[in-house]
């Protein structure tokens, strides 16, 4: 076991988020990259458009 110094920061808890958001009335999802995605119609659209968008960063990492 590793033993931590003083100034180690504390270990921390992630807690997941719900991406979505709305922005004047539109549905918007929100990426890691600190972008705003939308606005979408529904739930259920934003939650297909965020599949989109995660397949579409998985082929720019994979084509570098």
């Amino acid at each position: 076991m590793y033993g931590m110094r003083a100034k180690d920061p504390a270990p921390a808890t992630y807690f997941r988020s719900d991406r979505l958001c709305r922005v004047n009335g539109q549905l918007f999802f929100v990426t890691r990259e600190n972008t705003l995605e939308g606005p979408f119609e529904n739930r259920e659209k934003a939650a297909q458009e965020i599949q989109a968008y995660i397949e579409r960063r998985l082929l720019v990492r994979m084509s570098l």
